[in-house]
């Protein structure tokens, strides 16, 4: 406010660099949370056609194809598959956040 910043330019000029590598793993989290979801997804979804991929693993493996850890295991790599995506994407910010207070400059 001193050098005639408005308080748009204060946020994204100052603030919103800050808080950048935050919004980041708080993004990471969130996909990640929701993505596995098992619990509420088993007790509330009902049919087949909305289950979630975790929930379609459980009944995978516990159903007729119990000995078949193979599929399964497919399975969870392709369900990880998404979440090292984004974590990839979003890796720059995070390292960024860490170091970004170690450096003088």
């Amino acid at each position: 406010m001193v050098d005639g910043a408005t308080h748009w330019q204060t946020f994204w000029g100052l603030i919103f660099p800050l808080v950048r590598p935050i919004l980041a793993v708080v993004g990471v989290l969130a996909f990640v949370g929701t993505f596995n979801e098992f619990v509420l997804a088993r007790v509330l979804l009902r049919s087949k056609e909305n289950w979630t991929l975790m929930v379609g693993l459980y009944n995978f493996i516990t159903n007729n194809f119990a000995r078949d850890w193979g599929k399964f295991a497919a399975g969870a790599l392709v369900a990880a598959t998404p979440i090292v995506i984004v974590y990839l994407l979003l890796q720059d910010q995070i390292v960024g956040g860490l170091t970004a207070g170690s450096v003088k400059g």
